[in-house]
């Protein structure tokens, strides 16, 4: 699986002169933006997920499923409803799977995988003590016992991520040469390849996907040695 994650794009917008928020991404920090920057993200992001439902787009025509991944509860009313439908639309679709980051970053995930893995721990934990009521008369008759209260793991975190929906990716792709992950996928990405193409997000090419997975091929064995080990 390829995670790609566009970058700079203000620079771009700057170089080719665009409207401020025609080459953002829809990142947590970008709701932090002047109002008038996130008015134009929010239509824009309207406008791409409603053209996904359009019979003749390519997540139809490849039998691509879509997820969006993030604090979906940020997003205005009409644009949360858009990217559900959305989902709800290429639920069948079991070609390929597309997730697409909104809203999104690594440190609110573990958060919330956290938040809802204490909340199963803690449901689990009640479960146990009403069942244990109602048995009292069995503890009474067998003397006291004592239980160990399950606690959280790494799995427990895992299975409630946002990105649980979809495998650890093999390669990110970062554009603009950087090579921090900048609070993006760091649960997901310790065994993945990082490639930073230095070419800003729009400008990224097939050129680009080709030497990304190359380079992949060339580090399959080494990655898999790690993977074995962890």
């Amino acid at each position: 699986m390829m995670e790609l994650w566009h970058n700079s794009s203000r620079r771009y917008e700057k170089t080719r002169k665009l409207e401020p928020g025609m080459g953002h991404r829809a990142g947590i920090d970008n709701f932090k933006r002047r109002p008038e920057e996130v008015r134009i993200l929010m239509e824009l992001l309207q406008e791409k997920i409603e053209s996904l439902l359009k019979a003749e787009s390519i997540v139809h025509q490849y039998g691509i499923r879509v997820h969006f991944i993030g604090n979906l509860n940020l997003l205005d009313d009409s644009v949360r409803a858009a990217a559900e439908k959305a989902m709800l639309a290429t639920a069948s679709n079991n070609q390929a799977v597309l997730c697409v980051c909104i809203a999104y970053t690594s440190t609110d995930e573990i958060a919330h995988a956290s938040t809802e893995a204490s909340r199963n721990i803690y449901t689990e934990i009640q479960s146990r003590v009403t069942d244990a009521a109602d048995d009292d008369d069995d503890l009474v008759k067998s003397g006291p016992q004592t239980q160990e209260h399950p606690a959280i793991n790494s799995e427990d975190i895992t299975k409630n991520m946002y990105m649980a929906v979809a495998p650890e990716p093999d390669i990110v792709l970062r554009s603009s040469g950087e090579t921090r992950l900048s609070n993006f996928l760091l649960w997901q990405t310790s065994n993945s390849i990082l490639y930073s193409p230095g070419a800003l997000w729009p400008e990224v090419g097939l050129k680009h996907l080709v030497w990304a997975v190359l380079n992949f091929q060339r580090n399959y064995s080494y990655l898999q040695k790690i993977r074995k080990q962890t």
